[in-house]
C-alpha cells in the first residue's frame, strides 16, 4: 500500500469535532473550543487520538446525566466503543493556563482524567454551573465568569506568553537547543517550562503533532510524500514514530485494524 486512506471504519473525535477559536475575553486560558454534537451509540471502534493539550470536557448523555470533567494532555492513542449516546464541550487550556485555573502542574494530569469539582483551582468553582447550563450558554458564562475568579501574577504570565511562543515556533526550529536560544531561554528552563505548563516535554510534543499532522494528510497521497512534509526523516522514521503512538503501524491504522477496544479511563483522584 502506498497511499494512506482513511476508511469509513475508524473514527476519530477530531472527525466529528466542531471547532473554533475562543471569544476574546477567554484567549488567555482558553485557546480552542470544540463541539461534538450528541453522537448515537457505534458498534465500529472510536479512536482519541493522543493531544499534548489539557482540557475541561463538558459531557451530556442523551439521558440528561452530565459530567465536567478535566482531561489531561494524551500521549498515547485509546480505542473504544460508544455505549450511550453523549455530546460534548471541549474547552482547550492554553499552554501554561493549567497551574493558573486547575491549581495543579499539567504534568500532574497526563494521561489522566479528573472531575472538575476536585481539582484545587478556582476553575473548581465553577463546576456546578458548567454542568447545569445548556452547551450553548457556557462560553457566554465563562466570558463573564472566569476573569472574576482568576488572579494572576507577572510570572505566569509571562510563562504562559512564553509557551505559547514556544508552540507556535516549534515546527520550525531545528532542534529545542535552537528553540530555547531563539527564545532567549536556556534549553532547561524551556523543558522544566513545557513539563509543568503543557505535561509533556517538547521532544514529546513535537512526535504527537507530527502524528496528528499524519492523520490529517490521509487521503491518496504517498506516504514517503506525507513524511516529508510532515517533518519525518523519513518514512520508516514516521511509520515508528506512528506505531509507538498509535499502537499500530500507519498501514494497520487506515485500513482499520486497530487495537481492541478498551474501558473509558477510571476517574483519578487528587
Amino acid at each position: 500500500m502506498t497511499t494512506a486512506q482513511l476508511p469509513a471504519t475508524v473514527v476519530t473525535g477530531d472527525d466529528l469535532e466542531y471547532r473554533m477559536p475562543a471569544p476574546e475575553a477567554l484567549r488567555p486560558w482558553i485557546t480552542e473550543i470544540g463541539h461534538i454534537p450528541t453522537v448515537s451509540i457505534w458498534s465500529e471502534p472510536f479512536t482519541h487520538v493522543p493531544q499534548a493539550v489539557t482540557a475541561i470536557v463538558l459531557r451530556v448523555e442523551a439521558s440528561g446525566q452530565r459530567d465536567a470533567l478535566v482531561v489531561g494532555p494524551r500521549t498515547r492513542a485509546t480505542y473504544a466503543r460508544a455505549k450511550v449516546s453523549a455530546g460534548c464541550l471541549r474547552l482547550r487550556l492554553a499552554p501554561g493556563a493549567t497551574q493558573p485555573l486547575l491549581g495543579i502542574p499539567a504534568a500532574d494530569l497526563t494521561d489522566r482524567v479528573f472531575r472538575l469539582q476536585d481539582v484545587p483551582g478556582p476553575a473548581a468553582d465553577l463546576a456546578g454551573a458548567l454542568s447545569e447550563l445548556d452547551l450553548g450558554e457556557v462560553v457566554p458564562y465563562l466570558e463573564e465568569a472566569l476573569p472574576q475568579h482568576l488572579s494572576e501574577d507577572s510570572t505566569r504570565r509571562a510563562h504562559r506568553h512564553l509557551l505559547g511562543s514556544a508552540v507556535a515556533a516549534l515546527g520550525a526550529a531545528p532542534s529545542v537547543r535552537d528553540l530555547a536560544a531563539d527564545l532567549a531561554v536556556s534549553e532547561r528552563q524551556l523543558r522544566n517550562l513545557f513539563t509543568a505548563g503543557i505535561g509533556v516535554s517538547p521532544k514529546h510534543y513535537a512526535r504527537i503533532d507530527r502524528v496528528r499532522q499524519v492523520i490529517a494528510a490521509a487521503g491518496n497521497t504517498p506516504w514517503s510524500v506525507i513524511a516529508s512534509a510532515t517533518g519525518y526523516y523519513d518514512q520508516s522514521h514516521m511509520t515508528a514514530d506512528f506505531r509507538a503512538i498509535m499502537g499500530v503501524p500507519p498501514t494497520a491504522f487506515f485500513r482499520g485494524d486497530v487495537p481492541a477496544p478498551t474501558p473509558c479511563q477510571a476517574l483519578a483522584k487528587i
